[in-house]
């Protein structure tokens, strides 16, 4: 599922943009495709627009019903009567996912014989300091299970102690739900810390939700401003 907006504060219609000849969210669509991990891929969306962009190229798009303040939420209700086990939310500005990356996060879920995982997600390691400084950089502490700590725009784990070399991780956007942790993140209101850091990984946390994260080295391009854009095009080149 490609949760797929047209509004976007930062840099409006960003997902309709041209990369080489075809809209962003075209190009993550059939990035998704092209993995041939998946039964159905799907755009969710609230845009006529982008509905048009990707059915005229002989994809696959839902519009949503309502008005969603996130993702999962637009999500759950385009999964809410599909017998499905595990949902994968592959963001719409990433249009270099990659087969790698998701193969790993949908690998967790047949080693938990436990079932006591409800979603895994994906972390790269950053040293750029200004990276780790940029709020627009969503960074992620994990125990030593790699289970998610918690999510922040802040750097963390903050360095106090100047000797040791604690990693910092990036935390990309992409999801893999088992569909009851989903249902339950629609139905459960947001918290003060979801509602502070605007995170919605948060809010899985905040009731007691286990997150897996895998770590890859495939940062990518997720494409958030004008300037990634500009980064993205020449990378497609």
């Amino acid at each position: 599922m490609i949760p797929a907006r047209y509004a976007a504060s930062r840099f409006p219609a960003k997902l309709m943009q041209d990369l080489s000849g075809k809209p962003v969210i075209l190009r993550t669509y059939e990035a998704a495709i092209n993995t041939e991990l998946f039964d159905e891929v799907y755009v969710v969306t609230d845009s006529s627009i982008i509905f048009d962009v990707i059915t005229e190229a002989g994809g696959k798009a839902i519009m949503s019903l309502k008005e969603h303040e996130c993702g999962s939420d637009r999500i759950a209700e385009a999964v809410t009567n599909m017998d499905v086990d595990i949902i994968v939310n592959v963001q719409g500005d990433e249009p270099f996912t990659d087969k790698k990356s998701l193969a790993g996060v949908l690998a967790v879920f047949k080693t938990d014989t436990k079932s006591e995982i409800d979603l895994a997600s994906l972390m790269v390691r950053i040293s750029d300091s200004e990276e780790i400084e940029n709020p627009n950089t969503v960074k992620v502490i994990v125990d030593n299970r790699n289970f998610a700590l918690y999510f922040s725009r802040s750097p963390i784990p903050y360095p106090r102690a100047k000797e040791i070399d604690a990693p910092y991780y990036k935390h990309k956007g992409i999801y893999a739900f088992r569909k009851s942790a989903l249902m339950d993140f629609q139905r459960l209101p947001m918290l003060e810390l979801e509602a502070t850091e605007k995170i919605e990984a948060i809010r899985y946390l905040e009731y007691g939700k286990k997150i897996k994260m895998v770590e890859t080295n495939v940062s990518g391009i997720e494409i958030d401003t004008p300037e990634d854009l500009k980064r993205a095009q020449a990378a497609w080149k």
